[in-house]
């Protein structure tokens, strides 16, 4: 083996390192898994103010649902999922009024800028009030004075209105204003809902799925399907755990505020729970100003805390809801799925009985046609066109079964056809000359045959070509000359072939003797004669047979399997021309052991009896 060039290295490690980043690429592009799916949802919801990933989910489940009892469920989950995802909106702005988020330095700095901004904005727009009342009361030569300064005051005022918007919008980005940034959330979700009042259509149901292709590209897709919504209801479950032990938590501390709030001692669930809480209001204490005004604001962040733990209830209820309803779309998916799986499996039991089908017709074939009542060369006619035409039948319906019928069956195998025909003429017109072939006058493996000039033995007969092993003419030695020789089998129906070989593939051979000059030929001639008749008579008496079952009796009665005899003198002595009928595959031990005969009698020894046998 060559070593490799310098070239041929690098190439091999530049795709060696392609290879390498097209599977890193492919792993990291991959469709993370439920337990990755479900981890990640933690962090969304802690960087996003309002998670709304459950709204988005079902969104996308929607254009999933393909048949009628799938809408039913991504419509009632998109209901679901919009319902708790306004109460979300609705906790999360209750919670930054009750407990605003402490603001970073920055956002601190941005605060009060804003706040000084806010007190210019409202101070330009009492003067630009208190401008424009004067105005209207001024005399007409305090007008125009009066006018330029509303005018100064107005352009103060629009430029204050920059600052705020300006200075809010930096509040936002730095995440000191929440509930601005909540508000818009809503804002686009509500524009999201109008945008879509209309129910979201769903991708079209895929047209019945034709053949085992088909059913198997749905049964994936069934399956992915499946694992979304496994993914979906997993997140449910999460998340309702998440919201649960937020409650718990946010309970807990709602427990503990009131119980260390005297005048709301009463109101914990502690304080219920005993046997005297009801009968022992507690009696009112005197309180000064600050205290009572720090009991209200203590008294409202309790109420949004309680109205908190409400929302969080029906959220809960909710994502349970989602996931039941996953759950419920996720086992039909699963039916949906076995039912695919079933259906491949009957198309694969029909493929795999016709495949067993097929081998016992052909085993049976076989031994139908092997009846020594027929003709040799009809048996083997007989046999190859029906091993094909079962094999095509066979092809034609599993073909049928894995790809499926199409749609406009005719219109389909016309064009189809058509195309065939013109792309695959030479094809065609060779199997067509194989079925000529095959035919009563057709050839067969051993036959002796002339095609285009070429003579030789038919060593290989195939559907599109023939092979010869080229030999001399049909009249000679008939030795081969080593060479293969193939044709197309469109020479049956474009051209012509001879065949020399009879209906059980018969032939005439020779077998040429000198006998030297100075000996008598006649008692040579009488002996190879005989030994040529004893050795072929069962031949000439099968060769007949044929014969006549094979040409018109009229011709038949003409013809003879006897040996013939030619003597004529040549150069050094006599020739001797014995011509006899033999089977072309055993022409040549035949005449191997009728020179060897000859060749004993030429040198005096006498003919033996069982030589040729």
């Amino acid at each position: 083996m060559n070593r490799l060039t310098a070239a041929e290295k690098i190439s091999a490690a530049a795709l060696l390192v392609l290879l390498i980043l097209a599977a890193v690429a492919w792993w990291r592009t991959t469709t993370p898994t439920v337990a990755a799916r479900t981890k990640s949802v933690a962090a969304i919801a802690a960087t996003d103010l309002v998670d709304q990933s459950s709204y988005g989910t079902a969104q996308q489940l929607v254009q999933l649902a393909a048949l009628p009892d799938e809408q039913a469920f991504a419509q009632s989950a998109l209901r679901t999922a919009d319902h708790e995802l306004d109460l979300a909106f609705t906790e999360a702005l209750l919670d930054v009024e009750a407990h605003p988020p402490t603001l970073t330095s920055r956002a601190a700095t941005i605060q009060a800028r804003l706040t000084k901004s806010q007190v210019l904005l409202a101070a330009d727009q009492q003067r630009v009030n208190d401008l424009t009342a004067t105005l209207a009361q001024a005399k007409p030569a305090q007008k125009d004075a009066i006018q330029d300064q509303l005018d100064l005051a107005q352009s103060q005022l629009e430029l204050d209105k920059d600052e705020v918007d300006e200075a809010n919008q930096e509040l936002v980005d730095a995440g000191g204003n929440p509930r601005q940034q909540i508000e818009a959330m809503v804002q686009e979700h509500q524009a999201q809902t109008k945008s879509a009042a209309s129910p979201a259509v769903p991708k079209a149901a895929a047209a019945d799925q034709r053949g085992s292709v088909g059913k198997f590209r749905e049964w994936r897709l069934v399956r992915e399907k499946r694992q979304e919504l496994e993914d979906a209801e997993a997140n449910a479950i999460l998340k309702a755990g998440a919201l649960h032990a937020k409650r718990a938590a946010l309970s807990a501390s709602l427990e503990a505020t009131k119980g260390g709030i005297s005048a709301l001692a009463q109101h914990t669930k502690t304080a219920k729970e005993t046997a005297d809480a009801a009968s022992a209001p507690a009696s009112p204490v005197q309180q000064t100003h600050e205290d009572a005004a720090k009991l209200l604001s203590q008294t409202k962040t309790i109420e949004a805390d309680q109205k908190t733990l409400t929302l969080l209830d029906r959220r809960i209820s909710d994502h349970q809801h989602l996931a039941g309803i996953y759950n419920r779309w996720s086992a039909l998916i699963s039916r949906q799925s076995q039912s695919l799986a079933h259906s491949m499996l009957s198309d694969a039991l029909i493929v795999i009985a016709i495949l067993i089908a097929l081998l016992f017709l052909d085993g049976w074939m076989q031994h139908l046609l092997d009846s020594p009542k027929l003709d040799r060369r009809q048996v083997e006619t007989l046999r190859s066109i029906t091993r094909v035409t079962l094999r095509i039948v066979a092809l034609l319906i599993i073909v049928l079964i894995v790809v499926g019928i199409p749609s406009q069956f005719a219109t389909t195998i016309g064009i189809v056809g058509a195309g065939l025909t013109v792309a695959l003429k030479d094809f065609i017109v060779a199997f067509f000359g194989w079925l000529v072939l095959m035919g009563r006058n057709g050839i067969r493996l051993g036959d002796w045959v002339e095609i285009n000039g070429v003579s030789g033995e038919v060593t290989e007969l195939g559907m599109f070509h023939t092979v010869l092993l080229e030999t001399g003419n049909w009249s000679d030695s008939g030795h081969p000359t080593g060479r293969r020789v193939t044709f197309t089998n469109s020479f049956a129906i474009e051209g012509h072939y001879f065949n020399f070989s009879t209906s059980g593939q018969w032939l005439w051979d020779e077998l040429q003797v000198v006998v030297p000059m100075g000996r008598d030929p006649y008692p040579i001639v009488e002996a190879i004669s005989k030994k040529v008749m004893e050795v072929t008579a069962e031949s000439s008496r099968q060769a007949e047979l044929e014969w006549q079952r094979a040409v018109p009796a009229q011709r038949a009665k003409t013809f003879s399997g006897a040996p013939g005899v030619n003597v004529k003198p040549v150069v050094g002595g006599v020739e001797i021309a014995v011509r006899y009928i033999t089977r072309a595959n055993e022409r040549y031990v035949l005449r191997t052991k009728l020179y060897q005969e000859a060749v004993d009698l030429l040198g005096g020894k006498p003919l033996t009896q069982d030589a040729a046998k």
